[in-house]
């Protein structure tokens, strides 16, 4: 079947990707052709300075158009993929169907089953409607998602548990609305109401480290000292990896450790549906280890840009000699970009301000991306308005976190 608005809709996943898919293709090939300096207007060509501004220009107003249909594609992938895991809870649920009425067959049907059941279709009906509820936004992994756009891993353990915790509360309310004998009912809730300390402290750590990190986060942005640049998409695999896209050992073990200590309860209650069951010393004290080393993870981050030195850019055939106005000049440090940057849209917010003088720093293209600007190396030329002495310079990150003040010396 042919792809297109008028079989799927301007709103289609399958239509948004083709259009980034088609718009990046494009940006990709001029960006090659100008890295290689075809295209440049001839009237601008016999000067180098003339040709970067305009090489410059052509791709930020290109970016642009880029951005806006990665942004949409970024919200059509995300919906897709929350109906595709509502699609695979559903199946998993019409599966549980099939294998107790199959293991039903000798023993016979009981209440256990069918409050397993229910238990199971609530829960998954409740994630249908917030599905429902946010189908604008981000759909099922809306409440998931952080600030900065990628899927938050504190929010995802804690979401966990709280699907655990809506599947065990229904599970013993329909055990509780089929007890037929009062007997049962007084024994059932006696039951529910010897609530042990290791239960509580599986669910009530994640749910504490979710409002926590939130807090540690927002501050950390708040005083600089943390980059989060806003992700136009998320991914599965930004529950165990950074902002850069490598894996994160803190988030990793955190979201492991917790998926088998969900499955031990859900395990253990399966096996015996008449209490909940006791979690090990062991499972309990690994999750309490997991959350601490998750938010010593979080304490410790930090990736504000730093300068650590600038110098000025030489030009092949040129003397060495001191810095002036309109030199190129290399400001060598940590993190000028920031975490994970790497669109071109993105990489155009990059600053360096001298003084009361705002510079950009040029795109510059190769076959492969960008030469500058980059985490470790940002070159600009000081600007002509700058007055010769001691200048104060920082770089303003894509995210628009300052770096460290550094003074240069401009001669006359």
């Amino acid at each position: 079947m042919a792809h297109g608005l008028s079989v799927h809709g301007p709103d289609c996943h399958c239509v948004v990707r083709e259009e980034y898919r088609r718009a990046q293709e494009g940006f990709d090939e001029h960006r090659r052709a100008l890295a290689r300096g075809d295209g440049v207007p001839a009237v601008v060509a016999p000067s180098e300075f003339a040709t970067r501004q305009w090489i410059d220009d052509e791709l930020r107003g290109l970016s642009q158009d880029v951005a806006a249909r990665r942004r949409a594609h970024g919200r059509a992938a995300l919906r897709l993929l929350g109906t595709r895991t509502l699609a695979g809870l559903w199946a998993a649920v019409v599966v549980l169907v099939l294998v107790q009425a199959l293991t039903a067959i000798g023993p016979g049907w009981t209440v256990a089953r069918t409050a397993a059941l229910t238990a199971a279709a609530v829960t998954v009906a409740v994630l249908s409607g917030v599905a429902i509820w946010t189908r604008e936004g981000a759909g099922l992994y809306a409440p998931v998602r952080g600030l900065d756009g990628r899927l938050s891993t504190s929010k995802a353990v804690a979401a966990l548990w709280a699907v655990v915790l809506t599947y065990v509360f229904v599970f013993f309310a329909v055990r509780l609305a089929a007890a037929s004998r009062p007997g049962d009912r007084s024994e059932l809730l006696h039951h529910l109401g010897e609530v042990a300390a290791d239960q509580i402290v599986l669910v009530a750590v994640p749910l504490f480290v979710a409002v926590l990190v939130r807090r540690l986060v927002g501050d950390k942005v708040n005083r600089r000292v943390l980059q989060k640049p806003y992700a136009d998409r998320a991914f599965l695999r930004d529950l165990v990896t950074d902002d850069t896209g490598r894996s994160a050992l803190a988030d990793a073990q955190y979201v492991l450790v917790n998926l088998v200590a969900a499955g031990f309860l859900l395990v253990g209650l399966a096996r015996d549906p008449e209490e909940l069951p006791d979690a090990p010393a062991t499972l309990v004290v690994l999750a309490g280890i997991s959350a601490v080393v998750y938010l010593a993870a979080k304490l410790t981050e930090n990736n504000r840009p730093v300068i650590l030195s600038v110098v000025r850019v030489h030009v092949p055939g040129s003397l060495d000699n001191a810095l002036r106005q309109g030199d190129d000049i290399e400001i060598r440090g940590t993190n000028l970009v920031g975490a994970g940057v790497r669109e071109p849209d993105q990489l155009a917010r990059v600053v360096v301000r001298f003084g009361a003088m705002h510079q950009y720093a040029p795109l510059v293209p190769t076959e492969t991306g960008f030469a500058n600007p980059c985490d470790a190396v940002v070159v600009v030329p000081i600007p002509l308005d700058v007055d010769p002495g001691r200048v104060e310079l920082c770089v303003v990150s894509a995210s628009g976190v300052e770096s460290n003040p550094y003074e240069i010396e401009i001669a006359d």
